[in-house]
């Protein structure tokens, strides 16, 4: 069965163009549907029938999992048997007539406007790289709402200050071209030209954000700086990079953007992903709605 998921995810890299972030999740949800079935001395994927499966999504909710964290074994399972039927390996798909489990929707909470220009309050007077370096990464994020892996993966060179845009590689290897307005081309600029350099110690080095060893910057290093620069302007909430994200997409239909449009900013192939926000917009207008209106 081993030998079988590393053919279903060697199809996954090269055939569809997977990422190797996303078959490693694979993988590991697919090892520990492997240690099931052998529990239940099952040595064969021709062996394992609906019952089996459905043995396994009630195992994964015995353990506490997040609804989402089902769901998303789940379809990893299902994928896996849909590719062996296809493949001939198999005649009849046990999950054919499995439903994905429900998932809980939690609903995201992003930062209100007056909360974000204070997080962004530009740095003055100072010579401190690190500043100049958080104040160019906060307005980036908040301007583009990119992912964090895909902030901190970002080169010198997928910047376009004069265009006003960043080239940016998401999920599956797609590549987007974001806009940057005027605010965050100027924190960039000006981060590129005296913050940069002196953090720099590799001059091979292009990844565009470095720490203060001149390294690029990490996930957990991202995740750092905007905790603590969130602490430092007295922001008595729990705030993470995708907040800047959940923000970045709220704001912009709070404006008036389309659906549309915001699901290719994000990055999302299902626009399901995006209208999650539309549902945050609707609730905080209701709220400024019945705050403000005299017979609400």
């Amino acid at each position: 069965m081993q030998r079988t998921v590393e053919e279903f995810l060697n199809a996954l890299l090269v055939e569809r163009g997977y990422s190797t972030h996303t078959i490693s999740a694979y993988r590991s949800d697919l090892s520990q549907l492997l240690g099931f079935l052998e529990d239940q001395d099952i040595q064969s994927c021709r062996e394992v029938t609906r019952r089996d499966i459905l043995d396994y999504i009630l195992y994964l909710k015995e353990h506490d999992y997040a609804s989402s964290t089902v769901a998303r074994k789940v379809a990893a399972v299902k994928s896996f048997f849909h590719f062996l039927v296809a493949e001939g390996q198999i005649e009849d798909d046990p999950t054919a007539s499995v439903d994905s489990p429900p998932v809980e929707k939690h609903l995201p909470h992003p930062l209100s406007q007056e909360e974000v220009k204070l997080l962004l309050t530009e740095p003055e007077g100072t010579d401190s790289t690190k500043e100049l370096r958080d104040w160019a990464l906060l307005e980036l994020m908040y301007a583009t709402g990119m992912r964090a892996s895909e902030v901190i993966d970002l080169t010198t060179q997928a910047l376009d200050l004069d265009a006003q845009t960043v080239r940016c590689i998401g999920k599956g290897d797609k590549e987007r071209i974001l806009p940057i307005h005027k605010r965050a081309c100027r924190a960039l600029h000006t981060y590129v030209q005296e913050g940069r350099t002196e953090l720099l110690d590799d001059a091979e080095e292009n990844t565009l954000f470095l720490n203060h060893r001149g390294q690029p910057l990490t996930r957990q290093g991202l995740w750092l700086i905007v905790k603590e620069r969130a602490e430092e302007m007295g922001l008595e909430r729990d705030v993470t990079p995708h907040t800047l994200r959940h923000s970045f997409a709220t704001h912009l239909l709070d404006g008036g953007a389309g659906l549309r449009e915001v699901q290719k900013l994000l990055g999302h192939s299902n626009i399901s992903s995006t209208q999650i926000y539309t549902e945050v917009s609707t609730r905080r207008k209701r709220r400024a709605y019945d705050d403000a209106h005299p017979r609400a």
